[in-house]
C-alpha cells in the first residue's frame, strides 16, 4: 500500500461555523475507470488514504474492475488541509462532517464529474461521513453502508473521546474546553502548541487511552494480541502497537479529527434542524448498517435505533459476529472479519 494521492484546491473554504480554511485542499485517490459506477469511500480517524485500501482489490467486492472508487481524506488527516500541513494557521478551526462532505461533494461533482454514485460506505468516522452523505445529499447515491459508526455521536462516545483529547491536552499543560470544543487556551493570542517532548508524551498517552477501547474485553481475555497479532505480552502490545500507532500521528491533527467526531450529528443541518428522527427519515438510499457485536463505542443497540428510525424498507441491520471490537470493521487486521465484511458487501450490492 502506498501513500500516493492527488489534491483538489477548494480555495478559501467557508465552514458551517462561519470560519474559513484558507487555500483549502482535499486529498483523494481514485481506483478504476471513471466510466464505471462510482463508490465513495471516505477515510477514518487518523487514517491515511492508503489505510482504506485493505477493502479494495480485484478479488474484493470493491474491485476497480467493477467500480470507480473514490477515497477522499478527512480534513485533519494530514493529507487534506490539516494543522500538520498548515503550521502557520493556528488555531485550526473546528470542522464538522457537514464541512467534509460538502468538500467531498464538490470534489466528486465539479472535479471528477460524477453526477450520481452507486454507493457511499465507510468504517468508523467513515461511517459518520456515510450517514452525512445520506442526509446531506440524499438523492446522490443508491446505497449506503456505514460500518462500525453512527449517525450521531452518542454521549458515551463523546465521553470516551474526552479521554483521548485530554491525554494530549494534559501533556502540554492545558485542558479540554468541552465536547467538540478546543482546549481552554485556544485563542490565537495565547495558543499553546506542542514541543517535541510534549508531543511524544501526549501521543503515547493517547495510544494507551485508546488501548482499552479499540478492542473488546473478549479480545484481551483470549489474548488475540499474542495469537493473532504476534505480540509477546500486554506490555509489548501497549508499546509496539498502541504507542507506535499514536506516535506516527500529529497531535494537532488528532485533536481536529476528534472534535469532528465528537460533534457528529447528521441532523444538525437543514432541513432537519436537529430533529434526529427527521434526518433518519430523510435517507432515501438503501442502507445496510453494520455494527460489530463487541464494539465498545459503536454498540449494535445504537445501530438498531438508527435503522428503526428510517422509513420502512430503507434500512437493514447486520451485525459482525466478532470479538475484535471496533477493529472488526477495519483496518484489515482480522482476516476473518475482512472476509465476512466483503461477503456481506457483495451480497448487499447484488441484492439492492
Amino acid at each position: 500500500m502506498t501513500d500516493d494521492y492527488q489534491t483538489y484546491k477548494l480555495g478559501d473554504f467557508k465552514l458551517q461555523s462561519g470560519k474559513t480554511i484558507p487555500d483549502a485542499v482535499i486529498a483523494y485517490k481514485t481506483l478504476g475507470d471513471p466510466s464505471l459506477p462510482a463508490v465513495i469511500y471516505p477515510t477514518w480517524y487518523s487514517g491515511l488514504i492508503s489505510d482504506n485500501l485493505w477493502l479494495t482489490g480485484t478479488d474484493k467486492t470493491l474491485s476497480p474492475m467493477d467500480y470507480y472508487i473514490i477515497i477522499p481524506a478527512l480534513f485533519g488527516n494530514g493529507q487534506s488541509s490539516s494543522p500538520s500541513n498548515m503550521p502557520d494557521f493556528r488555531p485550526f478551526p473546528e470542522v464538522l462532517f457537514y464541512d467534509n462532505v460538502r468538500a467531498q461533494h464538490q470534489l466528486v461533482t465539479q472535479h471528477l464529474g460524477v453526477k450520481h454514485a452507486r454507493a457511499v460506505l465507510g468504517w468508523s468516522m467513515g461511517a459518520g461521513q456515510t450517514y452525512q452523505w445520506a442526509t446531506q445529499f440524499p438523492d446522490f447515491m443508491d446505497l449506503v453502508v456505514p460500518f462500525c459508526g453512527s449517525a450521531k455521536t452518542s454521549l458515551h462516545n463523546q465521553a470516551m473521546l474526552e479521554g483521548v483529547k485530554s491525554a494530549l491536552y494534559a501533556a502540554k499543560g492545558t485542558s479540554s474546553g468541552g465536547v467538540a470544543k478546543p482546549d481552554t487556551q485556544a485563542s490565537s493570542s495565547d495558543y499553546v502548541g506542542f514541543t517535541a517532548e510534549t508531543k511524544s508524551i501526549g501521543l503515547k498517552a493517547l495510544g494507551r487511552v485508546y488501548s482499552g477501547w479499540g478492542f473488546s474485553q473478549a479480545f484481551y481475555r483470549e489474548k488475540l494480541y499474542e495469537s493473532m497479532l504476534g505480540f509477546k505480552d500486554i506490555d509489548d502490545f501497549m508499546v509496539n502497537f498502541w504507542e507506535a500507532w499514536a506516535c506516527s500521528k500529529d497531535p494537532e491533527n488528532m485533536l481536529v479529527m476528534a472534535d469532528t467526531w465528537q460533534a457528529g450529528d447528521c441532523s444538525a443541518q437543514e432541513p432537519y434542524k436537529g430533529d434526529f428522527q427527521k434526518a433518519m427519515q430523510g435517507i432515501k438510499a438503501k442502507a445496510l448498517v453494520v455494527p460489530s457485536r463487541t464494539d465498545l463505542y459503536f454498540p449494535p443497540e445504537d445501530s438498531e435505533i438508527e435503522v428503526q428510525a428510517m422509513r420502512s424498507g430503507i434500512g437493514e441491520l447486520k451485525v459482525i459476529p466478532s470479538i475484535w471490537g471496533h477493529w472488526a470493521g477495519g483496518p484489515g487486521d482480522s482476516k476473518e472479519d475482512v472476509k465476512w465484511l466483503d461477503d456481506t458487501l457483495r451480497d448487499f450490492f447484488s441484492r439492492a
